[in-house]
């Protein structure tokens, strides 16, 4: 078995990620010590490593700042059309390691921190997770932004500053606690406030019609304070800007409404105001119809389209004086992307500022809106749609909710145009949801405002076309758009899998890292007996390594050499961690049955954060840790099966567990999940994928050989079938005496002695009102589970399927999704122009 690499030989590794040049290094502990001293007022005798940590980010942002300066006056002077990607999360992860690999400058600092006597991995360590994301969309808005500046595109990240981000996730007896995310506690030295840039957002009030135009009236007012994070492109000296908002109550908010004596009232009532960009809302493809989430929606988007047409406007660097008045080339300048329907607002809200305030006629400022914005659709699950209650909007947002009455009725009456007399139609259609609670469509709202509409996986795109927006196709075909996600190569490989970067770098050259298609040049290597050796090297230190942290925070002893089995994702019923819990029950069951078998020996491992109101993601969560309790402690079952639920699960976490999977598991009901970005991170790490015809787990098995992927299950159009039919959960539990017996043991409690009752709603919901039908699915899985054994028994022929994965990965990075987002809908070329650095002079 291969042991971890001492810390002497991986300095001596030569590393794709460049040499240190000595005047580097001199550079890098000069500004290091001169930081700490004066910037945090530290003697490096009571320094304590969080100073370190400070010390080491301020050095790196030091590299950053001069090319931030640079990048944004190169967009000034070519004035190019700028992309706006408006989001409710960005999930970020931690910088430091990221902006040393996107610099060029990781060597340079690991030589410098060795040399000071220091650990880098315990500086990183330190780092807090920017984890303003749920999951996916959050993370591929991230992933985006690093593809932007890449590519070079003039591109802004917009968002919230959210106080606390996604909950921290503790297990207490075998349940999900939440703790809050306090991850601004001890500041975050990658942003920069610009108090001069903050701006009015208005709620409530009044609408008033008057002989000038519309005018919104008696408003309440919080102010927008942005803060910037530079985004650095790979190695180009691009640097981007991501802007987050954060709620500040004006000085004399509310003190007006009291009298001197609850002045102290009155200014305790600013948390009021101040509450907008406190928390991000823990829900995963789930809606929520609270005001405060309206509220957040609203303010992210008021406050980026006063910047966007400020920008607009004055379009010289260093200068707020309006240059441009004419809004007729508002679309040839400026591209807004709407990351789902949280920033829907975006279309009512321009169409206000150009009718109200810059008197745009309306037929003139509809066109320029749709030709600015475009929609990108997430999901189909019906419960994620967002549909908000007029009432709510006729307080919080009365202009608004005028506007989009407008807008409704001129669609309506296109419709009524094309299909006369097809009211049902019109229902459908409509951005007003008529019923017991009038709700306004946010869906709609976004295809109707949109010049384009994409989904994120080529089978999504289709279930969009013919099922959730079929109207709406059938009426603007060619607005419909696929664009398959992807993942930055430069994070989820040679940031969190260096091994694996360079033993590709020594094969291909490092091209792959900004054009990851040439991957596809490992292909005649699949046979190659050295990188076999070579690639199963590196999974086994990875393995070895990820042990070690197991052991050490869970206190369980790993064998390194079973199969790392890992399904980590947010919790999910149609994610169906529950059919991964079959097999491991089922599997328990057999060693029980037949202890003197050979089994392949796996350690499962199943991570995930659910939505703290989300009662069966939380029952799953304790299933998974009971069965791990009675698994883990059977000493007939020894260390052939090991059950292990990954402990708030974010992204610096994926970063270590990724490189040690051998499998993944992405056992979604077929039609149910838009892409999934974890199934790419993994393919290109190396694990092979266990799944379902799903999402992009589709377009993986046709890249890569459906051969080579462990695909099982019923297809889309199966489910389809099975609904007509009615799914009837009992038929499956009498016909197979496996499944019927993992069932039974969870319904009597075998798995949870001291409450017998305590799984009863799980089981309720498999046998009576599953959606998602994990028993239908069962038999299969199983049977693919078996091949699964099988082809790991054999090491050269797992790791050739291994080889062929990663080479055929290309297609899955987020730089071939941006490149084709600004061919197909924004309308901009990507650039590989490289800006000159702030030690040379530009001309």
């Amino acid at each position: 078995m291969a042991k971890p690499l001492t810390d002497i030989e991986k300095r001596r590794q030569i590393s794709v990620r460049g040499l240190a040049g000595l005047g580097d290094v001199a550079e890098v502990r000069k500004s290091f010590n001169r930081h700490l001293h004066f910037t945090l007022v530290k003697d490096r005798n009571v320094a304590t490593p969080r100073d370190y940590f400070f010390a080491l980010a301020h050095t790196v942002r030091d590299h950053l700042v001069g090319r931030w300066i640079r990048t944004q006056q190169h967009y000034y002077e070519r004035d190019p059309k700028r992309i706006y990607y408006l989001s409710l999360e960005f999930y970020m992860g931690r910088t430091l390691q990221n902006t040393m690999v996107n610099l060029g400058l990781q060597n340079a600092c690991d030589e410098a921190i060795y040399q000071l006597g220091l650990d880098m991995e315990e500086l990183e360590e330190i780092e807090e997770d920017a984890g303003l994301g749920n999951g996916g969309l959050g993370r591929l808005a991230a992933c985006f932004l690093d593809s932007m500046a890449t590519l070079g595109l003039a591109a802004y990240g917009y968002g919230i500053r959210y106080e606390f981000g996604i909950f921290n996730q503790k297990i207490v007896n075998g349940w999900q606690v939440e703790e809050a995310d306090d991850w601004l506690r001890y500041g975050n030295p990658w942003e920069k406030a610009r108090p001069e840039y903050m701006l009015p957002v208005h709620f409530y009030g009044r609408v008033e019609h008057t002989p000038e135009g519309v005018k919104w009236l008696d408003t309440q007012v919080v102010l927008a304070m942005p803060y910037d994070t530079p985004v650095p492109g790979y190695k180009n000296n691009t640097v981007n800007t991501m802007r987050l908002w954060s709620a500040k109550a004006p000085n004399d908010f509310k003190l007006q409404d009291f009298n001197v004596g609850d002045y102290i009232e009155a200014v305790l009532d600013r948390n009021l105001a101040e509450n907008i960009s406190r928390v991000l809302y823990p829900n995963d493809n789930f809606f929520e119809g609270k005001e405060l989430r309206l509220k957040q929606e609203y303010f992210v988007v008021a406050a980026t389209l006063q910047d966007i047409i400020r920008r607009f406007k004055s379009s010289k660097f260093g200068c707020r004086d309006p240059v441009r008045t004419c809004f007729e080339t508002f679309p040839d300048k400026v591209a807004i992307q709407l990351n789902d329907t949280h920033p829907a607002l975006s279309i009512p809200e321009l169409m206000r500022i150009l009718v109200d305030v810059e008197k745009v006629d309306w037929d003139k400022a509809w066109e320029i809106t749709k030709k600015t914005c475009a929609y990108t659709n997430h999901t189909v699950l019906p419960e994620a749609l967002e549909r908000w209650p007029v009432s709510m909007f006729e307080k919080l947002l009365p202009r608004h909710l005028d506007i989009i009455y407008a807008i409704n009725q001129r669609h309506l009456d296109h419709v009524t145009a094309l299909f006369p007399g097809d009211v049902d139609r019109l229902r459908r259609m409509s951005v007003i949801e008529e019923g017991d609670c009038k709700r306004i469509n946010m869906a709609h709202l976004c295809v109707i405002g949109s010049h384009a509409v994409n989904g994120v996986a080529r089978i999504h795109s289709e279930i969009v076309k013919q099922s959730v927006f079929k109207d709406f196709y059938e009426l603007e075909p060619e607005k419909f758009q696929n664009k398959t996600n992807g993942i930055t190569p430069r994070r989820w490989l040679l940031l969190c899998n260096p091994g694996l970067a360079d033993i590709i770098v020594e094969r291909i050259g490092e091209g792959f890292l900004t054009d990851l298609s040439q991957l596809k040049k490992l292909l005649p290597l699949v046979s190659d007996e050295v990188f076999i050796r070579d690639v199963a090297k590196v999974k086994q230190e990875n393995k070895l390594k990820f042990s070690a942290f197991l052991e050490q925070e869970y206190k369980v002893k790993i064998n390194p050499s079973s199969m790392f089995d890992v399904h980590v994702k947010r919790i999910h019923e149609y994610k169906r961690q529950l059919l991964n819990c079959l097999h491991i029950v089922t599997l328990y069951n057999r060693i029980k049955k037949d202890p003197a078998k050979a089994f392949v020996p796996r350690t499962v491992m199943i991570g995930g954060k659910a939505a703290p109101g989300y009662h069966m993601a939380k029952m799953i969560i304790k299933l998974v840790t009971s069965i791990g309790d009675v698994v883990n402690h059977d000493p007939v079952v020894g260390d052939r099966l090991k059950v292990i639920f990954l402990e708030n699960y974010r992204v610096s976490l994926a970063e270590k567990v990724i490189p040690a999977a051998d499998l993944s598991q992405q056992i979604s009901t077929a039609g149910t999940e838009a892409s999934g970005t974890g199934n790419m991170k993994f393919m290109v790490n190396g694990a092979l994928t266990i799944g379902t015809m799903d999402g992009a787990n589709v377009e993986m098995a046709e890249e890569a050989g459906v051969e080579n992927l462990f695909i099982f299950g019923m297809r889309v159009e199966d489910v389809e079938a099975l609904d007509q039919k009615g799914y009837n959960a009992r038929e499956f539990y009498e016909r197979l005496p496996e499944l019927r017996q993992a069932i039974d043991q969870i319904s009597s409690g075998f798995f949870s002695p001291k409450d017998p009752d305590c799984f009863k709603d799980v089981v309720n919901m498999l046998m009576d009102h599953d959606r998602f039908k994990v028993f239908a699915d069962y038999e299969a899985y199983m049977q693919c589970q078996a091949q699964v054994d099988q082809l790991y028994r054999n090491p050269t022929e797992w790791t050739k399927k291994v080889i062929r994965n990663i080479a055929c990965s290309g297609k899955f990075s987020s730089d071939r999704t941006i490149t084709e987002y600004a061919r197909d809908i924004w309308g901009v070329e990507p650039s590989d122009l490289q800006i000159p650095p702030p030690n040379i002079p530009k001309d």
